[in-house]
């Protein structure tokens, strides 16, 4: 079944102090790490419009539930965001140094936001993303992470994911697989652009 779209929930347009330093300090790390990093694929995203666009959800009824999984958390700046509006956040990265700076930047910020290392493709997931291809950053060899988060793909509320534009289909398949009924599921494409989609039930057959 088709995921549904959804209108981007309306809330304050304004960014607090503490959110403000929060992403001043991250984008300074960002940029320091990125003069002598080498992890393939890593783009930060619009963080100021995550956290618009996680606040508004926090505040609406849009959301089933309060866990947060970020897929390819990164540098750990959305899961954090998503951590001080109020949800239960973790970020899957396949990535260790990008986890290692993750970790740190939530225990800086005294923020409970966990992170592991590892694929956010559930188990049985390999077939739709062999077909996309080959990427470091799409990988399925190391599939524990759920197991490590003691949570399974479907127990997710909220999804993010800044897919390529070669990845966009396969996320939302592997989304409409695996996460369970009325899960949220946002998508960042660039710019100011984000997408919100949800997993619908399934209709029960007439007898």
């Amino acid at each position: 079944m088709p995921l549904i779209d959804l209108p981007p929930p309306v809330g304050e347009a304004g960014i607090p102090p503490d959110v403000r330093r929060f992403l001043r300090q991250a984008d300074e790390r960002i940029e320091a790490f990125q003069v002598w990093s080498r992890v393939p694929a890593f783009v930060p995203s619009d963080f100021d419009g995550a956290y618009r666009l996680l606040r508004a959800l926090a505040d609406s009824p849009l959301a089933r539930g309060p866990r947060f999984c970020e897929w390819g958390s990164g540098f750990g700046v959305v899961t954090c965001l998503a951590a001080m509006v109020g949800f239960d956040a973790c970020g899957i990265e396949v990535a260790g140094e990008l986890v290692d700076h993750a970790c740190q930047l939530a225990a800086d910020f005294d923020l409970e936001a966990e992170f592991v290392r590892g694929s956010f493709v559930p188990r049985g997931g390999e077939d739709r993303v062999c077909r996309t291809g080959e990427y470091a950053w799409f990988t399925t060899d190391a599939d524990a992470a759920y197991d490590e988060l003691g949570l399974d793909p479907d127990d997710m509320d909220v999804v993010f994911a800044y897919p390529w534009p070669d990845e966009e289909a396969v996320t939302g398949e592997l989304f409409d697989r695996y996460a369970g009924p009325g899960a949220v599921l946002i998508t960042y494409h660039g710019g100011d652009d984000f997408r919100l989609r949800r997993k619908a039930a399934k209709k029960s057959r007439r007898r």
